[in-house]
């Protein structure tokens, strides 16, 4: 335990039990991690954890949260940016590719494990995920308001096929592969313009 205290350098604790937790969750399950190792991985007592989240599901829910937010900050600002629309749809579709991918085994735990959060924990998360959905939203009716983009398709459906994606990156993207999550990203995001192209 003292040789993970001392690897850990300043790092602050709630950010060594998260990084424990999603290192353990990815490897293991969240299921089949328990408190004593996400604390013996983070070299905390339990008494921290337990200060800082509360619970082996705070942490959980805390995993996807960050990511969330940090999406949330990065498409409120394409979408207030002095730019033509088509630009600032571009930029944040291919920004939740790269966002994602810099933070896969956040999305794979939670894709694979959000059934073991509580109704209650599992409405706020599904709360701020629509909220990010209907920013995205906003941008693709503005352009088909606009003229810029195509009103063949509603907008939502649009929004869908290009989170469906995203979602599924997890599965299939491989730092080692043949694209880097840049190449990903405008590929994505060119499909998606594409797709609303009048």
């Amino acid at each position: 335990m003292a040789k993970a205290t001392e690897t850990s350098g300043t790092t602050p604790v709630p950010q060594r039990l998260l990084a424990a937790a999603t290192r353990l969750f990815a490897e293991n399950g969240y299921d089949r991690t328990s408190v004593q190792e996400i604390v013996e991985a983070a070299g905390v007592t339990k008494g921290a954890l337990y200060h800082y989240f509360g619970s082996k599901e705070d942490l959980l829910q805390e995993v996807y949260a960050r990511v969330l937010r940090l999406q949330q900050e990065r498409l409120d600002a394409f979408a207030g940016a002095d730019e033509p629309i088509e630009r600032r749809l571009r930029e944040a579709a291919a920004d939740v590719v790269v966002t994602t991918i810099d933070n896969l085994d956040d999305a794979a735990i939670f894709f694979r494990s959000m059934h073991h959060l509580s109704p209650e924990k599992n409405k706020q998360v599904r709360a701020e995920r629509r909220r990010y959905h209907e920013r995205f939203r906003a941008l693709v009716e503005e352009g088909q308001a606009a003229g810029v983009f195509s009103t063949a398709t509603p907008a939502d459906l649009v929004v869908d096929y290009h989170f469906g994606s995203v979602h599924h990156l997890s599965t299939w993207y491989r730092p080692d592969g043949p694209l880097t999550q840049q190449q990903v990203a405008d590929h994505l995001a060119d499909l998606l313009l594409r797709a609303l192209r009048p």
